[in-house]
C-alpha cells in the first residue's frame, strides 16, 4: 500500500488520537481537525490524498464537509466514521452518504484491521 496523505477530521479526542496513532505507524502522513469547520480548512492548506470524517461534528457535521470537500475535488476518496446510534438518533442513513461519493465506511467499534483495509481500499 502506498503511503499517503491523510486528514482525520473526528471532533472524539481519543478516537482522532488513536487513528493518527495507527495510520502514522503504517508511514502515512497525518493531519488532524477537531471539528468540520477545521476540517475544510485544513483541507485546502494540507491537500490530502484522503480524508476520514467523523459524521456527527460541531460547526460542519460530515455531509457538510463531504459535499464541501467534493465540490473542491470530486475525485477525493473519503471514508466516514459512524457512531452507529448517535449517527441514527441524528437521523443520518449510512445509505445516503453513500450515494455522495464516500469510499468507506468504520462502524465503531472498528478493529486495527477494519481501518487498514477501509484505508487500502479507498487509495487503491
Amino acid at each position: 500500500m502506498r503511503m499517503a496523505k491523510i486528514l482525520v477530521i473526528d471532533d472524539e479526542d481519543q478516537l482522532r488520537d488513536l487513528l493518527q496513532k495507527l495510520l502514522t505507524r503504517e508511514g502515512h502522513e497525518i493531519c488532524i481537525a477537531h471539528d468540520g469547520e477545521e476540517g475544510v480548512a485544513n483541507f485546502h492548506q494540507f491537500n490530502p490524498d484522503l480524508v476520514i470524517t467523523d459524521i456527527i461534528m460541531p460547526k460542519k457535521d460530515g455531509i457538510e464537509v463531504i459535499t464541501e470537500l467534493h465540490q473542491s475535488n470530486p475525485k477525493l476518496p473519503i471514508i466516514v466514521i459512524s457512531g452507529g446510534r448517535r449517527a441514527m438518533a441524528a437521523g443520518f442513513n449510512l445509505d445516503s452518504v453513500e450515494m455522495l461519493g464516500v469510499r468507506g465506511i468504520l462502524q465503531k467499534p472498528f478493529t486495527h484491521q477494519q481501518l487498514q483495509e477501509v484505508v487500502k481500499l479507498a487509495l487503491s
